[in-house]
């Protein structure tokens, strides 16, 4: 199941475009490159690649947790359609035997 929604995430989850802060990520960046050694750049390249895996797991675990709420609360709505609609038909059964006000037995 979990790969479905990790499908369905993948297809359905557009990311959204922040020009602003990519701009001035690759700014710093640039920046870092020039100033810091071959071991500390690479040191904050993998600072960045967890950061990013960070943030895409939680994207995906919030995309999953809605889902699921989502699912919860159509079933719970189902449900209470279900128990509505079996309860309008045992009135409406019930009303056939009810007798109008001066009738007798």
């Amino acid at each position: 199941m979990e790969k479905i929604l990790e499908s369905l995430y993948d297809q359905f989850y557009e990311k959204t475009k922040l020009a602003a802060l990519q701009a001035s990520v690759e700014a710093n960046h640039n920046l870092l490159r020039l100033r810091l050694g071959k071991p500390e750049r690479k040191l904050v390249l993998r600072l960045i690649d967890d950061e990013t895996a960070i943030a895409n797991a939680v994207s995906l675990d919030s995309f999953l947790c809605g889902f699921e709420l989502a699912w919860k609360l159509t079933t719970e709505l189902n449900h209470l359609e279900h128990e509505r609609s079996a309860l309008t038909d045992e009135v409406e059964r019930s009303a056939h035997f009810v007798l109008e006000e001066g009738e007798k037995v």
